[in-house]
């Protein structure tokens, strides 16, 4: 799969390819395994559809490398209408919200901390006057000291907010025990950015290695661990995590993107676990369904072929 990365990432800046893959009967298929759509209705939709099936769901509107201002705003105001459509229709006791920093203006040149960080409060305020909450995702190690600076000054009055931390950075299990304090809400994950070896682990075992010790720290921690990982291998090591750290159910949660293992996600909830799914939607979509594909070789076959046979 390392051979394939780059390719798929090259794509990922195709417009010509992007007309291709939404208009094609296989790969449009693809994209909805993937994105549920590019509105707020298709959002509030899938979202209803999960919570029907005892899911819990977390919503990003995608884009980021916002470079102006009015783009930063026009996506604050896709989250603000988000939030209002989900309480319109009850859904925000099992829907929060995720926000990448670097799509509500955090590279502006000059003001860009500024900026994204006042962006944040006015969808953490929305997102608490609807009853939920939200979560700052995390981008590429360069940014990694910043977004956790906005997220310390959110907490100041929103101290629901959550982080997002990736195991494959070396920083990473330092970044747990800080943030493993009662009230805090942690969101673990692997790590999706091609990252140099200086600041991140390489291999797929070191990478895993480092899951488990942050697994560690953060379930034997205060705060609330959101254990995000499709491996089952690390699911079945989380779960024995929990029981020996007394973790009573609801102390904790699974995570998982929508489309990815749903049988899985149904059996966790079966077993009483909390289960979230990650439902990116917008039309921004095409950069993400390629990391997806890379990610997943049986899809990337599927598309190829819808590609070959497109007339």
């Amino acid at each position: 799969m390392p051979l394939l990365r780059q390719p798929l990432l090259l794509l990922a800046r195709s417009g010509r390819i992007k007309r291709l893959v939404s208009t094609m009967p296989v790969s449009a298929g693809i994209v909805r395994s993937y994105v549920p759509g590019e509105d707020t209705s298709d959002a509030v939709h899938a979202t209803a559809g999960l919570v029907d099936e005892h899911l819990r769901v977390t919503l990003d509107y995608l884009g980021e490398d916002t470079l102006d201002s009015d783009q930063a705003d026009a996506t604050v105001q896709a989250y603000l209408d988000l939030l209002g459509a989900l309480s319109v229709r009850g859904l925000t006791r099992w829907a929060e919200v995720s926000v990448k920093l670097s799509a509500i203006g955090q590279a502006i040149p000059q003001q860009g901390h500024k900026i994204a960080l006042e962006n944040a409060r006015t969808i953490c305020r929305a997102a608490r006057n609807a009853g939920t909450t939200v979560t700052l995702d995390m981008e590429d190690h360069t940014t990694t000291d910043a977004t956790l600076a906005t997220l310390r000054e959110l907490r100041k009055d929103f101290p629901e907010t959550g982080a997002v931390l990736q195991a494959y950075l070396h920083r990473t299990e330092a970044d747990c025990r800080t943030l493993a304090y009662e009230g805090s809400r942690v969101r673990l994950c692997k790590g999706a950015y091609d990252e140099p070896a200086e600041v991140a682990f390489q291999s797929r075992l070191e990478v895993d290695k480092s899951y488990v010790r942050c697994l560690k720290v953060l379930l034997a921690g205060q705060g609330y661990p959101m254990i995000a990982t499709h491996d089952p291998r690390l699911i079945r090591i989380a779960s024995s995590l929990a029981s020996r750290n007394g973790r009573a159910a609801g102390s904790y949660e699974f995570q998982m993107l929508f489309g990815i293992r749903p049988e899985e996600q149904r059996r966790l909830v079966a077993a009483g676990e909390t289960m979230r799914v990650y439902v990116p939607y917008g039309t921004e979509w095409y950069g993400y369904l390629m990391r997806r594909l890379a990610e997943r070789p049986q899809n990337l076959t599927f598309f190829v072929r819808s590609l070959v046979s497109k007339k």
